[in-house]
Order: structure tokens, then sequence, then C-alpha cells
């Protein structure tokens, strides 16, 4: 399973975004692909940041780093796996402090005679205002608690 490439021309051709209106569809389409990109809310962080009031949208040279790691994020993802509902899983997961939670559910599975573990999706979000202020502690007992509510488990 893989991102459909003919979806990822517009991306690919797209500049920089110079308005909000711009910065809000590069976002909401970099979005419909979040669950395969690893990472995404670290990519991302800075341009969402851009989207809260009183914001001045300022084109700088890690906002240009940002838009082209989406772009290359689009074109270079890993090949998901589809799910084997007879065989368990694994969830990956880890916090970064006061930044975002994160995951990958993993599935092992026999390829060309031996056991390989793939990746079926990826978790991944900012923390709330209110989460950012947990310690280390309870950060990384709300991580396993909201990748298995992602997850709808």
């Amino acid at each position: 399973m893989a991102i459909d490439q003919n979806k990822v021309a517009a991306v690919l051709q797209n500049s920089v975004p110079r308005n909000f209106k711009e910065l809000q569809s590069l976002l909401g389409f970099a979005s419909l692909y979040r669950n395969q990109i690893k990472r995404f809310s670290h990519i991302t962080s800075s341009l969402y940041k851009l989207c809260s009031k009183d914001v001045v949208l300022e084109i700088t040279k890690e906002r240009r780093d940002e838009h082209e790691r989406i772009k290359n994020a689009h074109t270079n993802t890993p090949v998901l796996i589809l799910p084997d509902f007879e065989l368990p899983f694994k969830l990956y997961i880890d916090a970064a402090w006061s930044q975002a939670l994160g995951g990958a559910l993993h599935h092992r599975q026999i390829v060309d005679g031996e056991p390989r573990e793939g990746v079926i999706c990826y978790i991944f979000r900012q923390l709330k205002y209110s989460e950012a202020r947990f310690g280390a502690t309870q950060t990384e007992c709300l991580c396993p608690v909201r990748a298995l509510e992602e997850l709808l488990y």
C-alpha cells in the first residue's frame, strides 16, 4: 500500500505557500497521508504554528526546508503492509516531551521464507496546549492511550 503518485504531483509542483489560504491547502492535503508518513507531526510542526491567530506568515529558510521535507515525505514514503488479523501486532510508541506523541503499528510477516517486520500505519500528533504542560512520566503514559484511541481499539 503506497501513496497515489498522481495525487502527489500537485504538491510537487507547488511553491512555498505565500498566504494563509495556500498554507491551509498544503497542510490539508498533506494530512490526508499523515498515517503513511513517518514523523509527520515533527515535519509539519512549524507550519501548523503559522495557522494560529495573530501570527504573521513569514517565509523563512526553515519554512522553505519544511516545505521541501513535506514534498520528499510524499515521494519517498515507505510501502505499508496490509494487516493479517490472524497474526499478533506490535505497537511502538514514543513521546517527545512537550511536543508530540507518536507511534507505529508493526506486523511480522513471512517474506521469502524469512520473518520481517513491516509498518501498517504511523500515528503522530502534536500535544495540545494543556497536554504540553504534563511532566515526562505523564506524557509517556498518555502516548499508549492516545495511540490506541487513534487505532480505535
